[in-house]
């Protein structure tokens, strides 16, 4: 049912750094070729940065942590691939179908492997359209690994999102910076809680949380290096919410036309920072994964 990679094993035994990679950006995030393209990127970067990279993904029913390339392909191209959240692992797993596992999914899978530190690009969070929130908040409160990402994704509820996650009792810290990262943007309104200034510090936070007997992720929000500012960023999403609600579109639909409508007001300035922002991400995660085992 679940599947170690024997690279991903023999590094975790001998307690060399290990990061896990999501696999939704690749199935549902970003077109082919590029979603395999960015994938292989991420791993190259986790290398050269001194980790063992392990994307998880669910290939015919059977949970993959740490994929070969090959089998990185075959999720990357094949259709009618499933998106794996909490509430439906189990019956993609008995049904024996492909998915991609979201960021709740891959920290959880993580975190049952042996992996401390994950990778991705902007965390799920609060969406404006009442009872819509992602499972990912919840399940990161319960998660006890490393996160790295670049904030909540931009189409989301900052506010709420990051109240919510006050809430939850989830870690939230800043990688060199006193303000939320809005994902495409280096910043926000919103202070966090903490901030630390090095990764032997953001390592030292997740040891201090399992010290305490703290059950939640440590959240390191990394705002990306060449974002587009806030206010532009949020008006090509009020723009694009202004025009699903007028077509109806909603439910699992809206996400990804919201996040295509502003790859197009933006003329693909979004989508570039998506792929900067991901591979900056790998890199921080992988120096936090080496701290970690020093």
């Amino acid at each position: 049912m679940v599947k170690i990679a024997e690279k991903v094993r023999s590094a975790l035994a001998a307690q060399e750094p290990v990061v896990a990679l999501e696999s939704t950006v690749i199935t549902h995030g970003l077109p082919v070729p590029v979603n395999l393209e960015t994938a292989r990127r991420l791993e190259a970067a986790v290398r050269e940065e001194g980790a063992v990279p392990a994307t998880i993904g669910v290939l015919e029913g059977e949970v993959h942590v740490g994929l070969a390339d090959a089998e990185l392909e075959a999720l990357a191209t094949r259709n009618a691939v499933e998106k794996a959240s909490l509430w439906n692992l189990a019956a993609v797993v008995a049904r024996k179908q492909w998915a991609g596992t979201t960021v709740a999914t891959t920290a959880h899978l993580a975190a049952r492997a042996g992996i401390r530190v994950f990778a991705t690009g902007g965390i799920g969070g609060v969406h404006p359209v009442p009872f819509d929130e992602s499972s990912d908040l919840l399940g990161l409160s319960r998660t006890p690994v490393v996160v790295v990402s670049s904030g909540p994704k931009s189409i989301l509820d900052l506010a709420a999102t990051i109240e919510r996650l006050e809430s939850y009792g989830v870690g939230v810290i800043g990688f060199k910076t006193m303000y939320l990262p809005a994902f495409h943007s280096p910043d926000s309104p919103y202070e966090l809680p903490a901030t630390v200034w090095s990764e032997a510090e953001a390592a030292a936070a997740w040891r201090a949380a399992r010290a305490l007997g703290l059950e939640s992720a440590t959240l390191v929000f990394n705002p990306v290096s060449e974002g587009i500012p806030y206010r532009q960023v949020k008006a090509w999403v009020d723009q694009a919410n202004e025009e699903a609600r007028a077509a109806g579109i909603g439910g699992k639909d809206l996400t990804p036309y919201l996040l295509r409508r502003l790859g197009e007001l933006s003329e693909g300035r979004t989508d570039a920072v998506n792929l900067r922002l991901l591979e900056e991400n790998a890199r921080l995660a992988a120096r936090i994964a080496r701290r970690l085992v020093a």
